[in-house]
């Protein structure tokens, strides 16, 4: 008996999926709260907010600074006079493949692809500025570019790492 309860509970949970899954999200469009991830505040917002900042300005103006002890100063000169590591600014690395394939963006290899990649970007900006809205994206002509670049760019980023 457990061997078919088993087998029934998978089968269940298999060609069945639950009703919730596939619910469509509850609530609706608030016109009373800003959207999410804008900078607007409410009423309620703003009241607690004025609350929360003085609360933060009060407990500034109450602590006090901390005064080392004499016996604190004594042995911060005693590492005075130790010399001092001069903390080196460590350059940023820079990723040879991008600059590989800004040199390769630039090449008469990728020239066609980076030609028509440019000229639409220029199209779908004045349709943007004319129309409010483009009539096309530049995603097929980017993935050529950036295809052309990497490409390029491989066996020179490869003859680099060897």
């Amino acid at each position: 008996m457990g061997f078919t309860s088993f087998l029934s509970d998978v089968w269940e949970s298999v060609s069945h999926p639950s009703p919730d899954a596939e619910s469509p999200p509850q609530g609706g469009v608030s016109t009373t709260t800003p959207h999410s991830g804008t900078n607007e505040e409410n009423a309620d917002e703003k009241e607690v907010n004025k609350a929360d900042a003085e609360k933060a300005q009060s407990k500034d103006e109450g602590e006090q600074g901390h005064y080392p002890t004499e016996a604190a100063k004594s042995d911060a000169s005693d590492d005075e006079e130790a010399p001092e590591e001069e903390e080196e600014e460590e350059e940023e690395t820079v990723d040879p493949k991008e600059v590989l394939e800004k040199e390769c963006e630039s090449s008469k290899e990728c020239a066609p692809a980076k030609h028509h990649y440019d000229e639409c970007v220029q199209r779908v900006t004045g349709q943007i500025e004319n129309d409010g809205k483009a009539k096309e994206d530049c995603v097929e002509e980017f993935f050529h570019l950036v295809h052309c670049t990497t490409a390029c760019a491989a066996p020179k980023l490869f003859q680099q790492l060897k």
